[in-house]
């Protein structure tokens, strides 16, 4: 058998490929068929069949060995060309080559015919065509790449097909261990946590997967935003962002907001420090006062400077808003209304004080108050629903005035010397806290005595507060001691016991303040720096990392409030600053 002989049947081999058995009995039917024609060639019966083809291969290789040696003494660029050109014409001949090919094996006379059906039978008649007419099919020309001659050898589309037919086959065998769940032993000193039954002894991964999902989802309050796949596809500038970004989406919102924190944790409150919130404006000497506006992202600040001013709270730059001066005032206290609207301020040596419209802007002073026989006026409270204000006078009057009008309503007289009142959240009744350690409760709408009881252990009282929820009285006493008492026992007992006494301050305390949440308890003294703790309630522990310790940053506490949602805490010191920390508990301001 010639070599065109050879290659035809192993074109025939390549283009029939694994197809199935059909088509090996057709390669095999071809090789015979090959083979008896090259017989005859060989004998004369058929000339010039078997040398067919070989001739224009041949010319081509010479040629384009012709071209090669020629190329040598050209330049680069018609070299490239002539070889490509030489390289497009053995395509050709190939082709040719392969189509005469083909075109032979169609050719079948009887007598072949007869021989094959009597050796392979004629139920492959069908077959042979449809082989024949997947061989037939041209091939994708290779090209030529780059600065010389690169053929692009790609496969048929029948070895395609062929593996696309390997790939739809099912496997030969199947392990069932692999279809099987393998179950997990629950009963593991690092897994018996995850068990919701003594039953449970084993869980398959899957159940096990998911029940790990579901205890960290329950962990962290819902799928965080950097687990969802949603989430996965977003800019990458999110990572750099810094923890102000989430205080700038806290600042965008103001208002009352429903929607209320998880329970705090104790031991460790996370919180950072921000730039003061009067840093635009310091006060020139003891800072008494800080506030927080009751809606509004603003904070007030009063000092012995005898000036009070507003900054807008943003925990980055802190702007200054606003500052007024009162000429020789030197202001003790100072408190925003309940509707944010006014400011009002007392004085450390006079018997009047000012009221700061600041929708009018305009400052409106407050002579002498009919009825009000004081020398002096400086401390005062103003009732949560915004319709009194109390003003303490010395020799134990509490004077109830209208806030409406700045005029005198009531007198009611303690036993002694008060050192500190307090109003209910519902405004129905006052708390003032005597100098002897008494604590009398009134009823603001008959002005009469409710009830009166004894702080255990108080020699000289200093500071009261009622939570916002209406459930502790916190008393501060002279000793250092702060007790905590619950207004049930306050309004049966005449010595009740205190749920919790804290002694973590060694110097009076002098400054007490519950969080809007009712979850921290703020307790300070003035006499000594850096004398403030915050005490968490529910398990009525203090918080170990607040103040830092062995940094001297808060020095003398005078005043301290927190900001409506609890996002945000102030403390005024002796230095005429207004330090602002950013609680990370509270999502909102």
């Amino acid at each position: 058998m010639g070599r065109g002989q050879r290659s035809a049947m192993n074109l025939s081999q390549e283009g029939a490929g694994p197809r199935g058995s059909r088509d090996r009995v057709l390669v095999f039917r071809f090789r015979v068929r090959w083979a008896m024609r090259g017989v005859a060639a060989v004998v004369g019966r058929e000339p010039g069949v078997a040398k067919a083809g070989r001739a224009p291969r041949m010319k081509a290789t010479k040629k384009l060995s012709k071209v090669t040696k020629a190329g040598k003494m050209m330049k680069p660029k018609r070299t490239a060309k002539r070889l490509l050109a030489v390289a497009n014409e053995a395509v050709a001949a190939e082709a040719a080559r392969r189509a005469r090919h083909l075109k032979a094996l169609c050719c079948v006379s009887g007598a072949e015919r007869e021989l094959e059906e009597l050796v392979f039978g004629d139920s492959l008649n069908g077959e042979e065509d449809e082989l024949l007419r997947r061989l037939a099919r041209p091939r994708p020309v290779p090209a030529a790449e780059g600065k010389g001659l690169q053929k692009e050898s790609s496969d048929s589309e029948m070895e395609n097909e062929a593996k696309c037919d390997l790939l739809l086959k099912n496997p030969a065998w199947v392990d069932e261990d692999d279809e099987a769940e393998e179950n997990v032993d629950m009963t593991h000193k690092y897994r018996k946590d995850f068990m919701k039954s003594d039953a449970e002894t084993t869980l398959t991964k899957k159940k096990l997967k998911k029940r790990l999902e579901e205890q960290f989802q329950q962990a962290m309050g819902g799928v965080p935003a950097w687990a969802g796949l949603e989430n996965r596809k977003k800019s990458k500038r999110t990572l750099s962002d810094s923890d102000s970004d989430e205080d700038d989406d806290l600042l965008r919102r103001t208002g009352n907001f429903i929607t209320s924190s998880e329970s705090l944790p104790r031991g460790i409150l996370k919180m950072s420090t921000c730039l003061p919130a009067n840093q635009e404006r310091f006060a020139n000497g003891k800072l008494v006062t800080v506030q927080f506006h009751p809606s509004a992202q603003v904070v007030m600040t009063a000092g012995h400077d005898r000036s009070v001013s507003l900054f807008q709270v943003d925990g980055i730059r802190n702007p200054k808003i606003q500052s007024i001066y009162l000429e020789s005032f030197p202001i003790y206290k100072a408190h925003f209304s309940v509707d944010g609207e006014q400011v009002i301020a007392t004085g450390t040596h006079h018997s009047m004080f000012f009221v700061y419209d600041m929708m009018a802007g305009s400052i409106i002073p407050i002579p002498k108050v009919r009825g009000v026989e004081e020398k002096f006026l400086r401390n005062f409270e103003l009732s949560p629903d915004g319709s009194f204000m109390l003003l303490i006078g010395t020799s134990g009057y509490l004077h109830l005035l209208s806030m409406k009008t700045k005029e005198l309503i009531s007198t009611m007289k303690v036993n002694g010397r008060c050192t500190a009142s307090a109003f209910t959240p519902d405004s129905s009744k006052i708390y003032s806290y005597s100098k002897e350690g008494e604590v009398f409760i009134w009823d603001v709408r008959s002005r009469k005595s409710l009830h009166k009881f004894e702080d255990e252990g108080s020699l000289e009282g200093k500071c009261i507060a009622v939570s916002k929820n209406n459930q502790y009285v916190a008393c501060g006493s002279s000793s250092g001691v702060v007790n905590l008492y619950t207004t049930d026992t306050c309004l049966k007992e005449n010595r009740p016991k205190p749920v919790k006494s804290i002694m973590n301050l060694v110097t009076a305390a002098t400054c007490v303040t519950f969080n809007p949440t009712t979850e921290i308890l703020a307790v300070a003294s003035r006499d000594t720096d850096e004398a403030v703790k915050l005490v968490h309630l529910p398990s009525y522990t203090v918080f170990s990392n607040f103040p830092v310790f062995r940094k001297k940053q808060i020095y003398l506490t005078q005043s301290m409030d927190f900001s409506p949602r609890s996002g945000y805490f102030s403390v005024a010191n002796n230095k005429g600053k207004a330090l602002l920390f950013r609680l990370k508990h509270y999502s909102f301001f």
